[in-house]
């Protein structure tokens, strides 16, 4: 369990003087839709022989503002996922501030040019997958000492169009970053290819990260998360679900 998830159940309101109007409403729909990934959580978890808290929710909140986060925060979750250094950096130093914990997820794609501020904004980074991120992530983290946990994607599907270590290239990826790099990996993440079944996929993950004894995996999503508990996940990464549909912009 981690540091954040040990904080979870803790209702602390530092906002009051914050500014963000939050009604009401907005914060019980909100504490309601958590509750349900929450209890299908805990009933996969226990259905596969696990704790509940074996498995870390990362609550997925891109794109979402900061009004959106906090009724989630109040109400105890210290786990988080964003897809954009960006945005990332628009919410979360101030959140940070207010709500001690905050255990920081980047699960989207990652650029070399934003290596610096990814190691000092975030506490994990699941998308190395490839050698120039893992060689600046290293470097990064010899210059400042600062040690996010790191995982690496597996693009399980083989899809051109998708990021990730394609699967017969990731032992041999795992053991560059390992030894050639001194990058501590702890997991691996996957996204499957969307209209294929996820088992397969979720298997797959599995059997790479057992050859390479790693511990965690990151896979599942709003459709599809008990499914990879079942299958070992012991991150999922659920957005939607929790905080509702996204309105994306246009262009």
């Amino acid at each position: 369990m981690s540091m954040a998830e040990s904080e979870r159940g803790q209702s602390i309101d530092s906002t009051e003087n914050s500014g963000f109007a939050i009604t009401a409403t907005a914060r019980s729909a909100a504490v309601d839709r958590l509750a349900r990934v929450r209890a299908h959580l805990a009933m996969a978890a226990t259905g596969s022989g696990k704790a509940p808290d074996d498995v870390t929710l990362v609550c997925v909140s891109k794109t979402f503002a900061v009004e959106d986060v906090i009724p989630l925060l109040e109400a105890g979750e210290r786990v988080f996922g964003e897809n954009r250094v960006q945005e990332a950096k628009t919410k979360w130093p101030q959140l940070k501030q207010w709500f001690p914990g905050i255990e920081l997820h980047l699960i989207g794609p990652l650029q070399t040019n934003k290596v610096r501020e990814a190691v000092d904004l975030f506490d994990v980074i699941e998308t190395i997958d490839r050698p120039r991120i893992a060689e600046a992530i290293a470097a990064e983290i010899q210059r400042t000492g600062r040690h996010p946990k790191l995982l690496i994607e597996i693009n399980t599907g083989s899809e051109q169009q998708k990021a990730g270590v394609l699967p017969e290239d990731a032992d041999a990826f795992i053991a560059y970053c390992r030894a050639k790099l001194s990058l501590p990996i702890e997991g691996l993440m996957c996204i499957p290819p969307e209209h294929e079944q996820r088992s397969p996929h979720f298997a797959l993950l599995g059997t790479i990260a057992k050859r390479n004894g790693l511990k965690a995996l990151s896979m599942g999503m709003s459709a599809d998360f008990e499914l990879a508990i079942q299958a070992g996940a012991t991150h999922v990464r659920v957005g939607s679900a929790i905080f509702g549909t996204r309105i994306l912009a246009a262009g």
